[in-house]
């Protein structure tokens, strides 16, 4: 993966590498994630400096929920620490044992519904360091562990790059999958409350199956994007959730949630909703409906602008 590169236009109209540089402190990049990290890693902050008791002998830099409710072990370093991942791997085993702990968590920071809807299937690791090396890279593919390695920067005028330089995606476990509140089923079905988003895809129509099979093409088309499979709804994300894709078989319809502005956009009737304040599976303020090629093709320039925008 090369590394990005920041210019900006000098006073003679000509392009100038902004150089990059770390903290002085490793406090200070932990201290300005946590203030933004709903919007910079689509992750909820729940506390900062969290001990892991007698056995583990930490304090976990920050501890958090994303988007699609999984737990998050969050980590800084201020320069390159080949011991990153060996305390990525002993910080997320302390998470699986402190479930209940972390549930009391979200629901005192969070609330009731949060804490219910927490997904334990693939609990997540993310690393913020200057860089990693080449056998850390390696190494978080073959821990079954999801962990992002993220690359940070900072450059004169206040601004701060956030680059993802490598992701594992884990292993969903399929026992206990989220905690169950009595009389409340907290997992939310793409068609009649029983089928995964895998069942459903694989019982959609020819038709619709080769029509998503173009879509993911799109979805994925500007390169280094994650495709995560979750139980009800299909994720494309790079930082974040960019775009989230689930199948309404009996419509013969898509429904992607793209991560844009609906005030920015024109919505059409049939095609394009306004989703906020509306509960749907999946993350994304704009929804789009897609039913056929012509519909695809329309769904584009929405789609490259939720990318170019992450």
């Amino acid at each position: 993966m090369t590394d990005l590169k920041l210019f900006r236009l000098d006073s003679n109209g000509r392009d100038v590498e902004l150089r990059g540089s770390t903290v002085a402190l490793e406090v200070e990049l932990q201290r300005r994630v946590e203030a933004g990290m709903g919007q910079m890693l689509g992750i909820r902050f729940l506390a900062s400096e969290y001990p892991t008791g007698p056995w583990h002998r930490g304090r976990i830099d920050s501890l958090g929920l994303d988007e699609s409710n999984n737990p998050v072990v969050i980590e800084y370093k201020k320069g390159s620490d080949s011991g990153v991942v060996s305390q990525a791997v002993s910080y997320l085993s302390w998470l699986r044992s402190a479930r209940h702990e972390f549930e009391a968590l979200v629901k005192e920071k969070l609330g009731t519904e949060a804490a219910e809807a927490i997904d334990w299937r693939n609990p997540r690791m993310v690393c913020i360091a200057a860089g990693f090396s080449h056998h850390d890279r390696v190494a978080v593919h073959d821990l079954n562990k999801r962990i992002d390695l993220v690359r940070y920067r900072v450059f004169d005028g206040g601004l701060l790059s956030l680059m993802l330089v490598e992701s594992a995606p884990g292993t969903t476990s399929p026992a206990s999958a989220r905690r169950r509140s009595p009389g409340r089923e907290v997992t939310v079905d793409v068609d009649d409350g029983t089928k995964s988003v895998q069942a459903t895809l694989d019982a959609v129509s020819d038709d619709l199956r080769a029509l998503y099979a173009e879509l993911d093409e799109v979805l994925t088309a500007s390169g280094e994007v994650e495709v995560d499979t979750k139980q009800h709804y299909i994720a494309y994300r790079r930082m974040v959730n960019i775009a989230s894709v689930i199948f309404r078989r009996k419509h013969e319809a898509i429904l992607v949630y793209l991560r844009v502005d609906p005030d920015t956009v024109v919505l059409e009737e049939g095609f394009s909703r306004d989703m906020r304040g509306i509960g749907h599976l999946g993350t994304g303020d704009l929804e789009v409906r897609i039913s056929s090629a012509a519909c695809l093709e329309k769904a584009g320039p929405l789609i490259r602008r939720a990318f170019e925008a992450a």
